[in-house]
């Protein structure tokens, strides 16, 4: 029980995982994912069960709209553990045709008093067929809640037998266009390759899919190139839409330098890009209307903030960094402030929605 307390984690556990180096902290951590029976037995503490926070997305029910985004069960390893913990959904992965290495060590550093991460993995894991393994043998076991497969590539051929691997194993795909460190993964920010690959992909679809979008600075901060990039990304929601696609996470980690990792530049995700996880939703709310759901993702790790999210349109809230720098107990903490601020704001459901 103590593990999933806050204040336990923050006071206790963090700092003997920050005594670790990332990846070293992030293997014991699955180490202890990997005893089932401890989050079974845990389960009941961390949920919250309320016909408040029920909602839908592509028509997978949902018992609260907090999902576990891509990057930190990458290799479907854990899903049942990640499933006990009271999230609405879970996204594995993300994973690839192939088994890859990653980029160069070190490839993940912590920014601690900002409460954020910089990471240039570059999608290291076991494959496609590793993956499809641990998701077949889960089926029966990875409790209520739904499970995304996260799939990426550099060519139409490894994404379509990613999709066409793992979309009879889960309840929904997501296509990862965003990731700033794999080389070639640019290739399909452009509407038309985009486009080409979603029609290949519709040809044996059966379940939802979803499209993970690069993110933009806002003009606010970039006015010119804020705008460019605001311009590209709405090019693909456009294309998105015209391909029938069901959500877009919105978003992936921000492009920056720093010296202390091998290739010298990452993805930095945490608190600080919260702001412009915001910004971003509502820009491509006033486009997309009800044609598509958005998965905001960025920043979030509070009940404020996911209230703030939906609120500005998305269906739902990611989680990442904030598992990391909250623990466990993260998913029912955001759920039971998300319940207050409904309450504030005198929302009754989330079904009937909470718009301003």
């Amino acid at each position: 029980m103590l593990i999933i307390n806050p204040a336990t984690y923050k006071n206790i556990i963090r700092p003997l995982l920050f005594n670790l180096s990332p990846e070293t902290a992030q293997g014991a951590a699955e180490f202890m994912l990997q005893q089932d029976y401890l989050w079974k037995f845990l389960s009941p503490l961390m949920k919250v069960e309320s016909p408040r926070l029920q909602t839908d997305i592509a028509g997978i029910r949902l018992d609260n709209p907090v999902g576990l985004a891509a990057g930190y069960d990458k290799d479907c390893k854990v899903i049942p553990s990640l499933s006990s913990m009271g999230f609405g959904y879970i996204t594995c992965g993300t994973v690839t045709a192939m088994p890859r290495p990653g980029n160069a060590k070190p490839r993940v550093i912590r920014y601690v008093e900002e409460e954020a991460l910089v990471n240039s993995l570059g999608f290291p894991g076991k494959g496609l067929a590793s993956a499809a393994d641990e998701l077949g043998r889960v089926q029966e076991s990875r409790a209520k809640a739904p499970i995304v497969a996260s799939v990426s590539g550099v060519t139409e051929e490894d994404l379509l037998k990613c999709h066409r691997g793992l979309e009879p194993l889960a309840d929904a795909i997501e296509i990862n266009i965003s990731s700033p460190n794999t080389a070639g993964l640019r290739v399909f920010q452009e509407p038309e390759a985009l486009g080409a690959l979603l029609s290949q992909v519709n040809e044996d679809r059966k379940r939802p899919l979803f499209i993970k979008l690069p993110p933009y600075k806002s003009s606010a901060d970039q006015p010119s190139a804020g705008e460019e990039e605001r311009d590209r990304v709405l090019s693909l929601v456009e294309v998105c839409m015209e391909q029938g696609v069901s959500a877009v996470p919105v978003s992936n980690t921000w492009p920056v330098r720093d010296s202390r990792l091998a290739v010298g530049a990452g993805g930095l995700s945490g608190k600080g890009v919260f702001p412009d996880t915001l910004r971003m939703v509502t820009d491509l709310k006033a486009v997309i209307g009800d044609r598509m759901a958005i998965n905001a993702c960025g920043g979030i790790f509070s009940g404020k903030d996911a209230f703030e999210v939906l609120r500005a349109g998305a269906t739902t809230a990611q989680v990442l960094t904030g598992l990391i720098y909250r623990g466990p107990g993260i998913a029912r903490s955001i759920n039971e402030q998300l319940l207050q601020t409904m309450d504030e704001e005198r929302v009754v459901t989330l079904s009937e929605g909470i718009r301003g």
